[in-house]
């Protein structure tokens, strides 16, 4: 008897799990996806396309979170997947007891039945949280790589956001005009842009993380005809390594050669009690304790201690986040609005970002409160997440929250606003006052270094120079 199933999910390791372990396997039966985290996933469906016409004719219909009760005893469900990321123990726990008092199982799938193997060299990179600093690691693993002659190809965990899933199973971003072609939403391209500005390296993201690598099908955005695509290995600009640049604190679904971690001192602890960054903790190769110079060394060592337990044999690289700021002038003595990036202020909970580093550095007057002048979906955001504080979640995941930001922002009074996001907001949000950029960039202190460990890397697998 097949055994019913509900992958509970936020659009991302929840459509993985099913592709690797659920598709065309006729001995489960998944009646639906559930969501939450990320605003808008849910009221739609996993089309036939994707979730294979075999055993799913009609495709698949995601549903709110809320209704997981409802619909373990409506669809007689014999197991429920949790499948999203960056959750405290006690938070997975909970979801486990709603679900066995309902009468189904609970299950965690683990690497062995999600991990796509790779015929070229795959290093990845994850987290133990969101916002600790992943994707300056990606950026200066293929600075390095690329000043050896390699060519990386990097594929980025999931955000699909379209409400046409098949638009998204196979995207390559090698240009800004890539990004607009595919209907990125600012929260995609704060993710995608910083790649491809650089011109280093192209990426690829979307739905079917098997066809991303190797190959396949996928809906043209704009044509909407169907269209074949080479895949990560068979780029048409050449591929001498996979680099998987992962999300939140989820471990890779890739099966990586290299392993890197990135730990935050910022939040000590989280290494240890929150899911799955430990599962990252445990399996990476390499620690990076990002973030040194702004954290105390009690919390440093804090990190350092916990991730010798857990991982002995991890090589440790200690790393600072540097920042660069283009108007520090307009900060000192003013009142300013800071901006960070959303994710990292809401599902990652955290209280500080390069936005109110660089202001308090600067010597900033007062960080003003936006949540008086909050407006639709930005008061919203407040109300799911009381414990932001000060500061202004960068939220962009569809149209009305864009417009919702931008007059949240007009709507504060402030002398200058500083913006601590991967992208410069002012190309997508007018802005009625002056406007710093922060970037950021990890700096290794020490030894050892990514480069070491890349050199090492190279040798082993015949790369490079």
């Amino acid at each position: 008897m097949k055994r019913n199933v509900i992958i509970i999910g936020a659009a991302g390791r929840d459509f993985h799990n099913f592709n690797t372990f659920f598709r065309h396997n006729d001995h489960y039966n998944v009646v639906a996806f559930t969501a939450e985290q990320i605003p808008g996933i849910d009221d739609r469906w996993y089309p036939k396309e994707l979730a294979g016409e075999d055993l799913y004719p009609e495709g698949i219909r995601i549903y709110p979170e809320s209704m997981l009760t409802e619909l373990i005893k409506k669809y007689n469900v014999h197991d429920c997947v949790f499948a999203y990321s960056d959750k405290p123990y006690p938070y997975v726990m909970k979801i486990s007891a709603i679900v066995n008092a309902a009468g189904a199982s609970f299950m965690l799938l683990g690497p062995n039945d999600t991990m796509i193997p790779s015929s070229k060299p795959v290093i990845a990179v994850g987290a133990t949280r969101t916002g600790c600093g992943k994707s300056q690691t990606s950026r200066k693993i293929i600075e390095y790589l690329v000043a050896k002659g390699l060519r990386v190809v990097a594929v980025r965990h999931p955000m699909p956001y379209d409400p046409d899933l098949n638009n998204q199973i196979v995207q390559r971003f090698a240009t800004v005009d890539d990004l607009k072609y595919q209907n990125c939403t600012i929260e995609e391209m704060e993710e995608y842009e910083p790649h491809v500005v650089t011109k280093r390296n192209v990426i690829y993201a979307g739905v079917d993380y098997e066809a991303i690598l190797k190959g396949g099908k996928t809906k043209d955005p704009q044509t909407g005809k169907w269209v074949e695509m080479a895949g990560a290995e068979n780029d048409p600009d050449g591929c001498d390594i996979v680099l998987w640049d992962g999300g939140n604190n989820d471990f890779p679904f890739y099966k990586p050669d290299l392993c890197i971690g990135v730990a935050d001192p910022l939040r000590p602890g989280a290494e240890v009690s929150y899911y799955p960054g430990e599962v990252v903790a445990r399996m990476s190769d390499v620690i990076v304790i990002n973030k040194i110079d702004s954290a105390s060394l009690e919390n440093i060592n804090k990190v350092r201690e916990n991730i010798a337990k857990i991982n002995p044999k991890a090589i440790v690289i200690d790393g600072a986040s540097t920042l660069t700021i283009d108007k520090p002038e307009l900060i000192k003595g003013k009142k300013v609005l800071v901006i960070e990036d959303g994710p990292t202020l809401t599902h990652g909970e955290m209280k500080i970002g390069a936005g109110t580093v660089a202001a308090l550095k600067c010597g900033a007057a007062e960080l003003v409160d936006p949540r008086p002048y909050t407006v639709g979906k930005l008061s919203e955001t407040f109300q799911i997440y009381p414990n932001i504080g000060t500061l202004l979640p960068a939220m962009g995941y569809g149209e009305e929250q864009v417009r919702d930001l931008e007059k949240t922002i007009n709507n504060t009074p402030c002398d200058a606003v500083v913006i601590g996001t991967p992208i410069d907001l002012q190309r997508f949000v007018k802005i009625n006052k002056p406007c710093v950029k922060i970037g950021y960039e990890l700096q290794e202190i020490g030894t050892p270094t990514l480069k070491e460990v890349l050199d090492d890397f190279c040798k082993k697998h015949n790369l490079g120079k």
